[in-house]
């Protein structure tokens, strides 16, 4: 049995649904590429980060990234080379713009609440929260996944413990 895909953090969806070309002659030939491949490229060949440090940011490992990274490029060539359109729709992803990390309990939720003042977290009911399109991220941080609930804590030192809010989980 096939491991389920995991979700992939895209910061923002693209103000547009697609590319095509100037003056093609087969108007009907498409390329789909999925949010994921999108985020890949753009952090890679625009932000120009190391694939190590966009792995992170999309919450995958870097393998997988190496491979999302590699179909996209292909999937651009085969646009290029053909004249064909590219489209942006799919993928298992999620937007991080809504997105928010309470610094108390370290529990990650979204909101679409546009006022930040009125935004708190829905377990522990703090107000100290951070987006997530605000936090640093550093390529020696490491992020641990509760084995039981799959929360995501960060790690900040290798020699410290840090435990599962919800299931009490000791993470290593």
């Amino acid at each position: 049995m096939v491991r389920p895909k995991r979700n992939r953090r895209i910061y923002i969806s693209p103000d547009f649904k697609g590319f095509s070309p100037i003056g093609a002659i087969n108007k009907s030939s498409v390329v789909i590429m999925s949010f994921d491949e999108y985020e890949a490229i753009r952090l890679a060949d625009y932000e120009l980060l190391h694939q190590k440090d966009a792995a992170l940011r999309m919450s995958i490992s870097r393998p997988t990234f190496s491979r999302i990274y590699e179909s996209a490029r292909r999937k651009v060539a085969q646009a290029f080379v053909t004249g064909a359109s590219i489209v942006f729709e799919g993928g298992k992803i999620y937007f991080d713009s809504n997105w928010f990390l309470c610094e108390d309990c370290n529990a990650w939720f979204n909101s679409h609440e546009h006022d930040v003042s009125k935004i708190y977290c829905a377990l522990c009911e703090s107000k100290k929260t951070l987006r997530f399109s605000d936090i640093e991220f550093e390529s020696d941080t490491s992020y641990l996944s509760c084995p039981k609930c799959k929360r995501t804590a960060c790690l900040k030192e290798k020699k410290q413990k840090i435990a599962c809010p919800d299931c009490k989980i000791e993470l290593q």
